[in-house]
């Protein structure tokens, strides 16, 4: 594109939507009376011109016979009376006879009279515009006359002319209530372009209105959409209201994360401060300060692990389309391998059959190994912390999805809390005496959402579920039951 075109466009571009639409609206009007116009201006004409042209032919088939070798005519002819004027001429240019309004000189060229010695034709004098004083039609045909028995015909030239002051007249009157007609339709309709435009145009102006003052600050505005009403307009209303709302919720989703995550880091940073003030109040002993570093290096563990969990969940926001597939079931018996070897005694998992797994078979799913790990650990120390023993981990693939159960033999969760128990910080009010800080159940969602997978949260016959929705039925008993489910790969990729 040049640079004359980009500046254009640019120029164009500047111009107010309003204007533009009015603009175009009336080009378009243009043209269309232009056409429109054009053709019954062509379609009168015609009509008018056959009218003449079948007066010439009619008076030339009565005159030509009448012309005489001398190239005369009969004055005292009833047709002559009925034309405006004729002429008898050789192709030569020489004038033979005429009744004095055509004048004594040729009313046609010698090209033209050439053309006509060897067949009729129809020429006219004068302008439509400007006004001609006398305009005519002319018809010219040629005549052969016998000048006597021996001699060779004479071959001549009848030229008959009609005036075309009504022709003319009736054109120029047509031509003038169309100009009329079209100037004032074109007016009309660039009004009532205009009022279209502005009435078209007024919901987005005040969308755009309640937006600045939304963005100035007015989160809780919303955009005014007419009821009853199913068209762009409505439909981009609805849409920036559903947007606004998203925002909305998702501002006030960081404001209490924001809040949350302030109370909670709150918590160990006063109790750092305050065991150093407490140390600081009175001469101790190394054994009392070593005591107070390790009740302090708890609390600053208790800080990482938060700091820790938050940058996973922030993390966890992508999809993982370009993980390979891993066998959920080898994960899970990790998991579970790991945690039943490495418990301390005097713990959840320490006892014999306190975690056990079954599973029908490998089940393949498009995430890595980690982030596997990642939502098995989750949801076995959200059963240490909140839930008893015995823990029950089943494997199992359903249709098309991979479904990862976790139950355990705990009190479970109340109705109440199973509804925000995937929000972050979300404890109950006895859990927050218990280690952790309301992260991972949030964090297992993020993934599970973001791998096109549901969690579900079931107990006592109430369940919850974040995420798609997956029309596979929950199969488990009234314990507290975790339910990931992700979509399963049919076949598992070769490794080298």
């Amino acid at each position: 594109m040049t640079r004359v075109g980009r500046g254009t466009r640019g120029r164009i571009s500047r111009i107010p939507l309003r204007r533009r639409l009015v603009a175009g609206f009336a080009a378009t009007m243009v043209v269309l009376l232009t056409g429109a116009g054009a053709f019954v201006y062509w379609r009168v004409q015609f009509a008018l011109d056959r009218s003449l042209n079948r007066d010439l032919d009619g008076a030339a088939a009565v005159l030509t016979p009448m012309v005489t070798a001398t190239g005369q005519l009969p004055a005292d002819s009833a047709t002559l009376a009925r034309i405006d004027g004729f002429q008898v001429l050789v192709p030569s240019g020489r004038v033979l006879d005429q009744d004095g309004k055509l004048g004594s000189t040729s009313a046609l060229t010698t090209a033209q009279l050439r053309e006509a010695a060897v067949s009729p034709i129809r020429r006219d004098t004068g302008d439509l515009l400007p006004v001609t004083r006398r305009p005519f039609r002319l018809y010219a045909t040629p005549v052969r006359v016998e000048a006597s028995s021996r001699s060779t015909p004479r071959q001549l030239v009848l030229v008959i002319a009609i005036r075309r002051d009504q022709h003319d007249e009736a054109l120029r009157e047509l031509l003038l209530q169309l100009t009329a007609a079209g100037l004032g339709t074109l007016v009309l309709t660039s009004l009532v372009g205009d009022l279209l435009a502005r009435a078209a145009l007024r919901p987005v102006e005040m969308y755009r209105r309640r937006a600045a003052d939304i963005a100035a600050g007015a989160t809780d505005l919303r955009l005014q959409v007419p009821t009853g009403r199913d068209d762009e307009i409505t439909r981009l209303g609805h849409t920036l209201n559903g947007m606004l709302a998203a925002l909305s919720a998702a501002l006030e989703r960081e404001r209490r994360f924001i809040n949350d995550a302030s109370h909670e880091l709150r918590t160990p940073l006063t109790l750092i401060t305050s065991r150093v003030q407490l140390t600081q109040s009175r001469p101790r002993t190394v054994e009392q300060h070593e005591s107070a570093l390790v009740e302090m290096r708890h609390d600053l563990a208790r800080m990482t692990r938060m700091a820790d969990e938050l940058l996973e969940l922030g993390m966890s926001q992508g999809r993982q389309d370009g993980a390979e597939a891993h066998d959920l079931v080898t994960e899970a018996w990790a998991a579970v391998q790991a945690r039943t070897a490495l418990a301390s005694p005097g713990t959840v998992y320490s006892h014999p059959r306190a975690l056990t797994l079954e599973s029908e078979g490998p089940v393949s799913v498009q995430l890595d190994s980690v982030t596997l790990r990642r939502v098995l650990d989750n949801l076995l120390d959200n059963s240490a912390l909140h839930g008893a023993a015995p823990v029950q981990v089943t494997v199992d693939q359903v249709d098309r999805w991979a479904r990862l159960q976790v139950s355990d033999s705990g009190k479970g969760m109340p109705r109440e809390l199973l509804a925000t128990a995937t929000e972050r910080f979300a404890r109950s009010a006895e859990a927050r005496s218990r280690p952790g800080s309301g992260l991972g159940l949030s964090l297992v969602a993020a993934i599970v959402t973001a791998a096109g997978g549901q969690l579900r949260l079931c107990y006592d016959g109430h369940h919850q579920a974040v995420g798609l929705q997956v029309p596979t039925p929950c199969a488990h008993g009234g314990a507290m039951t975790v339910t990931v489910l992700l979509p399963a790969v049919t076949e598992m990729p070769a490794r080298s």
